[in-house]
């Protein structure tokens, strides 16, 4: 730094000295721009005007986590974090909830300023067989889980698109099982040629199997104590319960049905179009 800041005092004394620029760059070898960088350097602020000063930039525009919203943008992602939510569902949950549209890069970075610890994964078998089908509409994985008291969600998901229907209902009885059949045959753009659900007395009511023949769908329940068998809407709807769920007011169930669809296009169309466009 000093053997720099001596070079530049000598360009400014020749300067001074024979009241020639072109001549002093030619001898010295630099550009007219430098040499009137450093000589207006030096008339302001003398020899110490000649050291070299970082052009780190004070701020940046694109920086999404600035001083007016780090400490709420973190307090939302440590938040998340503890609902052991990866960096990918807390990028949607802020952007669903919070309107914070973020980087998987600011998120990690957030994350490791918190020192966050990795997130609890469940053990699985390494060896397993995928229940798929390619067919439109020739299964439909339906179950209902409860989330609260009077609330209880009917889940169907087409079992190869992923494609769901959701609707809530103050009891799980077979009047809203029925109800929830017409949705299903009503809101699926296709053909649904089978439905597979556990052994809940909901669906094995004569007047839901007489439904089931009017509309010519096939039932067919799967193994007592075997939820993997319907591993796709049990999955969906652990979903459901930590994601949107875990922040919904639960006390008014009209303003919770009209969330619930929202949830629904929500996580069907704009949370995958999201993740594709920030990545």
């Amino acid at each position: 730094m000093d053997h720099q800041k001596h070079s530049r005092l000598r360009w400014i004394k020749i300067c001074l000295e024979v009241q020639d620029a072109g001549l002093v760059c030619r001898h010295c070898g630099i550009s007219r721009p430098t040499l009137r960088k450093w000589l207006r350097r030096y008339n302001d602020l003398g020899e110490e005007g000649l050291i070299e000063v970082s052009r780190k930039p004070h701020g940046s525009p694109n920086t999404k986590i600035n001083d007016e919203t780090n400490d709420e943008t973190i307090g939302l992602i440590k938040t998340l974090h503890i609902r052991n939510l990866g960096v990918r569902r807390i990028q949607s949950e802020l952007f669903r909830n919070h309107d914070y549209n973020l980087s998987l890069a600011s998120i990690h970075k957030v994350l490791k300023k918190l020192d966050a610890k990795p997130l609890l994964k469940l053990k699985r078998n390494k060896k397993f067989k995928r229940y798929q089908r390619a067919i439109p509409g020739e299964r439909i994985q339906l179950d209902t889980c409860k989330i609260a008291p009077g609330i209880y969600q009917y889940t169907a998901v087409y079992d190869c698109s992923r494609w769901r229907v959701l609707q809530i209902y103050p009891r799980r009885t077979a009047s809203n099982t029925l109800n929830f059949l017409d949705e299903m045959v009503e809101r699926f753009p296709f053909p649904i040629q089978r439905i597979q659900t556990d052994r809940g007395l909901e669906f094995f009511a004569l007047e839901v199997q007489a439904k089931l023949m009017e509309y010519g769908i096939k039932f067919r329940p799967i193994k007592p104590r075997s939820p993997h068998l319907n591993g796709k809407v049990e999955r969906s709807q652990q979903t459901d319960l930590r994601e949107f769920y875990a922040t919904a007011d639960l006390s008014d169930f009209e303003k919770l049905q009209d969330s619930l669809a929202e949830w629904e296009f929500y996580y069907g169309t704009v949370n995958k179009v999201t993740i594709y466009v920030v990545k």
